[in-house]
Protein backbone atom coordinates (compact mmCIF):
# COMPACT_ATOMS: atom_id res chain seq x y z
CA UNK A 1 0.00 0.00 0.00
CA UNK A 2 1.43 3.37 -1.00
CA UNK A 3 2.16 6.01 1.64
CA UNK A 4 1.12 9.64 1.18
CA UNK A 5 1.59 12.87 3.09
CA UNK A 6 -1.57 14.11 4.81
CA UNK A 7 -1.75 17.77 3.86
CA UNK A 8 0.75 19.86 5.78
CA UNK A 9 0.62 17.72 8.91
CA UNK A 10 3.84 15.85 8.25
CA UNK A 11 1.91 12.63 8.88
CA UNK A 12 2.56 9.83 6.41
CA UNK A 13 -0.57 7.77 5.88
CA UNK A 14 -1.59 4.77 3.80
CA UNK A 15 -3.54 5.36 0.60
CA UNK A 16 -6.55 3.66 2.19
CA UNK A 17 -7.87 4.70 5.59
CA UNK A 18 -9.67 2.08 7.65
CA UNK A 19 -13.05 3.32 8.86
CA UNK A 20 -14.35 1.78 12.08
CA UNK A 21 -17.95 3.02 12.21
CA UNK A 22 -19.24 -0.57 12.11
CA UNK A 23 -17.16 -1.66 15.12
CA UNK A 24 -19.41 -2.44 18.06
CA UNK A 25 -22.52 -2.13 15.89
CA UNK A 26 -22.66 -4.48 12.89
CA UNK A 27 -19.19 -5.90 13.59
CA UNK A 28 -18.26 -7.69 16.81
CA UNK A 29 -14.91 -7.23 18.55
CA UNK A 30 -13.33 -10.43 17.26
CA UNK A 31 -14.10 -9.58 13.64
CA UNK A 32 -13.06 -5.96 14.20
CA UNK A 33 -9.68 -7.14 15.45
CA UNK A 34 -9.25 -9.45 12.46
CA UNK A 35 -10.02 -6.55 10.09
CA UNK A 36 -7.48 -4.32 11.87
CA UNK A 37 -4.84 -7.06 11.72
CA UNK A 38 -5.44 -7.61 8.00
CA UNK A 39 -5.25 -3.88 7.31
CA UNK A 40 -1.89 -3.51 9.03
CA UNK A 41 -0.55 -6.67 7.41
CA UNK A 42 -1.44 -5.18 4.00
CA UNK A 43 0.60 -2.05 4.79
CA UNK A 44 -2.17 0.17 6.14
CA UNK A 45 -1.43 2.53 9.02
CA UNK A 46 -4.29 5.08 8.94
CA UNK A 47 -7.35 4.32 11.12
CA UNK A 48 -10.39 6.59 11.53
CA UNK A 49 -13.06 6.52 14.22
CA UNK A 50 -15.26 8.98 16.15
CA UNK A 51 -16.45 9.27 19.73
CA UNK A 52 -20.07 8.99 18.59
CA UNK A 53 -19.60 5.67 16.74
CA UNK A 54 -21.44 3.10 18.86
CA UNK A 55 -21.48 5.74 21.62
CA UNK A 56 -17.79 5.21 22.30
CA UNK A 57 -17.85 1.49 21.55
CA UNK A 58 -15.80 1.83 18.36
CA UNK A 59 -13.05 3.74 20.19
CA UNK A 60 -13.05 1.19 23.01
CA UNK A 61 -12.64 -1.75 20.62
CA UNK A 62 -9.90 0.11 18.77
CA UNK A 63 -8.24 1.02 22.07
CA UNK A 64 -8.04 -2.57 23.26
CA UNK A 65 -6.51 -3.57 19.93
CA UNK A 66 -4.10 -0.58 20.03
CA UNK A 67 -2.81 -1.64 23.43
CA UNK A 68 -1.31 -4.73 21.76
CA UNK A 69 0.34 -2.80 18.89
CA UNK A 70 3.36 -0.57 18.31
CA UNK A 71 1.47 2.70 18.78
CA UNK A 72 3.99 4.86 16.93
CA UNK A 73 3.55 2.79 13.75
CA UNK A 74 -0.09 3.89 13.43
CA UNK A 75 -1.92 7.11 12.61
CA UNK A 76 -5.13 7.20 14.64
CA UNK A 77 -7.86 9.73 13.87
CA UNK A 78 -11.05 10.44 15.78
CA UNK A 79 -13.72 13.13 15.83
CA UNK A 80 -15.73 15.31 18.20
CA UNK A 81 -18.95 17.31 17.87
CA UNK A 82 -22.09 15.25 18.47
CA UNK A 83 -23.75 14.38 21.82
CA UNK A 84 -22.36 11.51 23.86
CA UNK A 85 -24.80 11.97 26.73
CA UNK A 86 -27.80 13.98 27.92
CA UNK A 87 -25.98 16.98 29.40
CA UNK A 88 -26.75 20.30 27.65
CA UNK A 89 -23.02 20.96 27.26
CA UNK A 90 -22.21 17.49 25.96
CA UNK A 91 -22.27 18.56 22.31
CA UNK A 92 -20.92 21.14 19.92
CA UNK A 93 -17.48 22.64 19.39
CA UNK A 94 -17.20 24.87 22.45
CA UNK A 95 -14.12 24.64 24.65
CA UNK A 96 -15.88 22.67 27.40
CA UNK A 97 -17.14 19.92 25.12
CA UNK A 98 -13.93 19.63 23.06
CA UNK A 99 -11.75 19.29 26.15
CA UNK A 100 -14.12 16.75 27.69
CA UNK A 101 -14.29 14.95 24.37
CA UNK A 102 -10.56 14.61 23.84
CA UNK A 103 -9.99 13.36 27.39
CA UNK A 104 -12.72 10.75 27.01
CA UNK A 105 -11.41 9.63 23.60
CA UNK A 106 -7.88 9.28 24.98
CA UNK A 107 -9.20 7.03 27.76
CA UNK A 108 -11.23 4.87 25.39
CA UNK A 109 -8.38 4.62 22.89
CA UNK A 110 -5.88 3.81 25.66
CA UNK A 111 -3.34 6.22 24.26
CA UNK A 112 -1.65 9.43 25.35
CA UNK A 113 -2.16 11.23 22.04
CA UNK A 114 -4.44 11.39 19.00
CA UNK A 115 -2.66 11.79 15.66
CA UNK A 116 -5.53 13.55 13.88
CA UNK A 117 -8.34 15.16 15.87
CA UNK A 118 -11.23 16.25 13.66
CA UNK A 119 -14.30 18.38 14.25
CA UNK A 120 -17.14 16.20 13.01
CA UNK A 121 -19.34 18.99 11.61
CA UNK A 122 -19.85 22.74 11.75
CA UNK A 123 -21.22 24.22 14.99
CA UNK A 124 -23.32 27.35 14.29
CA UNK A 125 -23.63 28.15 18.01
CA UNK A 126 -19.93 28.50 18.88
CA UNK A 127 -17.56 31.21 17.62
CA UNK A 128 -15.05 29.60 15.27
CA UNK A 129 -12.24 31.39 17.11
CA UNK A 130 -13.07 29.47 20.30
CA UNK A 131 -13.04 26.14 18.49
CA UNK A 132 -9.75 26.81 16.71
CA UNK A 133 -7.98 28.21 19.78
CA UNK A 134 -9.03 25.15 21.78
CA UNK A 135 -7.71 22.78 19.11
CA UNK A 136 -4.47 24.76 19.02
CA UNK A 137 -4.07 24.37 22.80
CA UNK A 138 -4.51 20.60 22.50
CA UNK A 139 -1.70 20.44 19.95
CA UNK A 140 0.55 22.57 22.15
CA UNK A 141 -0.23 20.30 25.12
CA UNK A 142 0.83 17.24 23.11
CA UNK A 143 -2.55 15.52 23.32
CA UNK A 144 -3.17 15.99 19.60
CA UNK A 145 -0.66 15.94 16.74
CA UNK A 146 -2.77 17.48 13.95
CA UNK A 147 -6.31 18.77 13.45
CA UNK A 148 -8.88 18.44 10.70
CA UNK A 149 -12.49 19.07 9.77
CA UNK A 150 -15.40 17.06 8.41
CA UNK A 151 -18.72 18.04 6.85
CA UNK A 152 -17.91 21.73 6.38
CA UNK A 153 -19.05 23.92 3.50
CA UNK A 154 -16.53 25.70 1.32
CA UNK A 155 -16.86 29.08 3.04
CA UNK A 156 -16.67 27.50 6.50
CA UNK A 157 -13.48 25.66 5.64
CA UNK A 158 -11.85 28.72 4.06
CA UNK A 159 -12.79 30.89 7.04
CA UNK A 160 -11.22 28.37 9.41
CA UNK A 161 -8.03 28.31 7.33
CA UNK A 162 -7.84 32.10 7.25
CA UNK A 163 -8.47 32.60 10.97
CA UNK A 164 -5.88 30.01 11.98
CA UNK A 165 -3.32 31.62 9.67
CA UNK A 166 -4.02 35.12 10.98
CA UNK A 167 -3.82 34.05 14.64
CA UNK A 168 -0.86 31.73 14.28
CA UNK A 169 -2.93 28.73 15.45
CA UNK A 170 -2.59 25.14 14.32
CA UNK A 171 -4.28 24.95 10.90
CA UNK A 172 -6.53 22.23 9.62
CA UNK A 173 -4.42 19.60 7.87
CA UNK A 174 -7.28 17.67 6.32
CA UNK A 175 -10.92 17.55 5.34
CA UNK A 176 -13.17 14.49 5.59
CA UNK A 177 -16.01 15.08 3.08
CA UNK A 178 -18.72 12.93 1.53
CA UNK A 179 -17.31 12.12 -1.92
CA UNK A 180 -18.00 9.28 -4.36
CA UNK A 181 -19.29 8.68 -7.89
CA UNK A 182 -22.85 9.54 -6.86
CA UNK A 183 -21.99 12.48 -4.58
CA UNK A 184 -19.60 14.87 -6.30
CA UNK A 185 -20.64 18.19 -4.79
CA UNK A 186 -17.30 18.36 -2.95
CA UNK A 187 -15.75 19.19 -6.33
CA UNK A 188 -17.53 22.55 -6.48
CA UNK A 189 -15.71 24.31 -3.64
CA UNK A 190 -14.32 21.93 -1.03
CA UNK A 191 -11.71 20.18 -3.17
CA UNK A 192 -10.48 23.46 -4.70
CA UNK A 193 -10.04 24.93 -1.20
CA UNK A 194 -8.12 21.83 -0.11
CA UNK A 195 -5.85 21.93 -3.17
CA UNK A 196 -5.30 25.68 -2.79
CA UNK A 197 -4.55 25.52 0.93
CA UNK A 198 -2.69 22.23 1.03
CA UNK A 199 -5.21 20.13 2.97
CA UNK A 200 -5.37 16.37 2.63
CA UNK A 201 -8.71 14.86 1.61
CA UNK A 202 -10.12 11.75 3.32
CA UNK A 203 -13.43 10.96 1.59
CA UNK A 204 -16.07 9.09 3.57
CA UNK A 205 -18.65 6.70 2.10
CA UNK A 206 -16.80 5.84 -1.14
CA UNK A 207 -19.51 3.22 -1.86
CA UNK A 208 -22.36 5.44 -0.70
CA UNK A 209 -23.58 3.00 1.89
CA UNK A 210 -23.85 0.13 -0.61
CA UNK A 211 -25.16 1.87 -3.72
CA UNK A 212 -21.79 1.37 -5.46
CA UNK A 213 -21.04 -2.05 -3.96
CA UNK A 214 -22.42 -4.09 -6.87
CA UNK A 215 -25.50 -5.26 -4.98
CA UNK A 216 -27.87 -2.83 -6.74
CA UNK A 217 -28.63 -2.85 -10.48
CA UNK A 218 -30.97 -1.06 -12.85
CA UNK A 219 -34.41 -2.63 -12.83
CA UNK A 220 -34.57 -3.30 -9.11
CA UNK A 221 -37.69 -1.94 -7.45
CA UNK A 222 -36.35 -2.04 -3.90
CA UNK A 223 -33.01 -2.53 -2.11
CA UNK A 224 -31.76 -6.07 -1.41
CA UNK A 225 -32.78 -7.63 1.88
CA UNK A 226 -30.23 -7.07 4.62
CA UNK A 227 -28.45 -4.30 2.70
CA UNK A 228 -27.27 -1.01 4.19
CA UNK A 229 -29.56 0.79 1.73
CA UNK A 230 -32.62 -1.06 3.04
CA UNK A 231 -31.65 -0.14 6.60
CA UNK A 232 -31.08 3.45 5.51
CA UNK A 233 -34.56 3.58 4.00
CA UNK A 234 -36.18 2.38 7.21
CA UNK A 235 -34.12 4.73 9.38
CA UNK A 236 -34.33 7.78 7.13
CA UNK A 237 -30.56 7.97 6.50
CA UNK A 238 -29.26 9.96 3.57
CA UNK A 239 -28.22 7.02 1.37
CA UNK A 240 -31.73 5.56 1.39
CA UNK A 241 -33.43 3.99 -1.65
CA UNK A 242 -35.79 6.91 -2.14
CA UNK A 243 -32.91 9.41 -2.06
CA UNK A 244 -31.30 7.94 -5.21
CA UNK A 245 -33.62 5.52 -7.02
CA UNK A 246 -35.77 8.23 -8.63
CA UNK A 247 -32.77 9.92 -10.26
CA UNK A 248 -31.89 8.55 -13.72
CA UNK A 249 -28.31 9.69 -13.14
CA UNK A 250 -27.98 7.02 -10.42
CA UNK A 251 -28.79 4.23 -12.88
CA UNK A 252 -26.54 5.77 -15.54
CA UNK A 253 -23.64 5.67 -13.07
CA UNK A 254 -24.40 2.08 -12.08
CA UNK A 255 -24.64 0.99 -15.73
CA UNK A 256 -21.16 2.38 -16.43
CA UNK A 257 -19.80 1.03 -13.16
CA UNK A 258 -20.85 -2.51 -14.07
CA UNK A 259 -19.53 -2.10 -17.63
CA UNK A 260 -16.09 -1.01 -16.44
CA UNK A 261 -16.08 -3.73 -13.76
CA UNK A 262 -16.73 -6.39 -16.42
CA UNK A 263 -13.97 -5.01 -18.65
CA UNK A 264 -11.51 -4.87 -15.75
CA UNK A 265 -12.41 -8.22 -14.27
CA UNK A 266 -12.86 -6.49 -10.92
CA UNK A 267 -15.86 -6.13 -8.58
CA UNK A 268 -17.87 -2.89 -8.94
CA UNK A 269 -16.92 -1.84 -5.40
CA UNK A 270 -13.23 -1.93 -6.28
CA UNK A 271 -13.88 0.10 -9.43
CA UNK A 272 -15.73 2.78 -7.44
CA UNK A 273 -12.91 3.14 -4.89
CA UNK A 274 -10.26 3.02 -7.62
CA UNK A 275 -11.98 5.93 -9.37
CA UNK A 276 -11.81 7.89 -6.13
CA UNK A 277 -8.10 7.16 -5.72
CA UNK A 278 -7.52 8.73 -9.14
CA UNK A 279 -9.19 12.06 -8.30
CA UNK A 280 -6.98 15.11 -7.93
CA UNK A 281 -6.32 16.01 -4.30
CA UNK A 282 -7.67 12.81 -2.72
CA UNK A 283 -5.32 11.39 -0.09
CA UNK A 284 -6.98 8.33 1.46
CA UNK A 285 -10.57 7.16 0.94
CA UNK A 286 -12.09 5.70 4.10
CA UNK A 287 -13.09 2.06 3.60
CA UNK A 288 -14.98 0.03 6.15
CA UNK A 289 -16.71 -3.33 6.25
CA UNK A 290 -19.05 -5.45 8.31
CA UNK A 291 -17.25 -8.71 7.52
CA UNK A 292 -13.76 -9.97 6.72
CA UNK A 293 -14.93 -10.99 3.24
CA UNK A 294 -16.04 -7.45 2.44
CA UNK A 295 -12.81 -6.03 3.78
CA UNK A 296 -10.59 -8.42 1.84
CA UNK A 297 -12.23 -7.20 -1.36
CA UNK A 298 -11.62 -3.56 -0.39
CA UNK A 299 -7.93 -4.21 0.21
CA UNK A 300 -7.49 -5.58 -3.30
CA UNK A 301 -8.29 -2.17 -4.79
CA UNK A 302 -4.67 -1.04 -4.35
CA UNK A 303 -3.30 -3.88 -6.50
CA UNK A 304 -4.36 -2.36 -9.82
CA UNK A 305 -5.43 0.89 -11.55
CA UNK A 306 -8.24 1.86 -13.86
CA UNK A 307 -7.23 2.92 -17.35
CA UNK A 308 -7.43 6.66 -17.98
CA UNK A 309 -10.21 6.12 -20.51
CA UNK A 310 -12.24 4.19 -17.93
CA UNK A 311 -11.79 6.97 -15.36
CA UNK A 312 -13.07 9.47 -17.93
CA UNK A 313 -16.09 7.30 -18.77
CA UNK A 314 -17.08 6.95 -15.13
CA UNK A 315 -16.59 10.68 -14.56
CA UNK A 316 -18.76 11.50 -17.58
CA UNK A 317 -21.50 9.09 -16.48
CA UNK A 318 -21.53 10.74 -13.04
CA UNK A 319 -21.68 14.29 -14.37
CA UNK A 320 -24.65 16.54 -13.74
CA UNK A 321 -25.74 20.03 -14.70
CA UNK A 322 -23.86 22.42 -12.44
CA UNK A 323 -25.98 24.90 -10.45
CA UNK A 324 -25.31 28.62 -10.50
CA UNK A 325 -22.70 30.05 -10.27
CA UNK A 326 -20.53 26.98 -10.91
CA UNK A 327 -21.95 26.23 -14.34
CA UNK A 328 -21.87 29.90 -15.27
CA UNK A 329 -18.21 30.25 -14.32
CA UNK A 330 -17.18 27.02 -16.03
CA UNK A 331 -18.88 28.04 -19.27
CA UNK A 332 -17.65 31.62 -19.30
CA UNK A 333 -14.47 32.49 -21.19
CA UNK A 334 -14.42 36.11 -20.05
CA UNK A 335 -15.74 38.46 -17.39
CA UNK A 336 -18.46 39.75 -19.72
Amino acid sequence: MRIKLLGGSGLRVSELCLGTMTFGRETDEETSGAILDAFVEAGGNFIDTADVYSRGGSEEILGRWLSRQRRDDLVVATKVRFPMGDSPNDQGLGRKHIVQGVEASLRRLRTDHIDLYQVHAWDPHTPLEQTLSTLDSLVRAGKVRAVGASNFTGWQLQKAVDIARARGWEPFSSLQPLYNLLDREAEWELLPVCRNEGLGVIPWSPLRGGWLSGAIRRGMQEPPSGSRVRTAESQGWSESWSAYAEDERTWRVLDELFAVAEESGRPPAQVAVNWLLRQDGVTSPIVGARTMEQFASHLAVVDWELESSQVKRLTAAASRRLPYPYGFQKGSDSDD
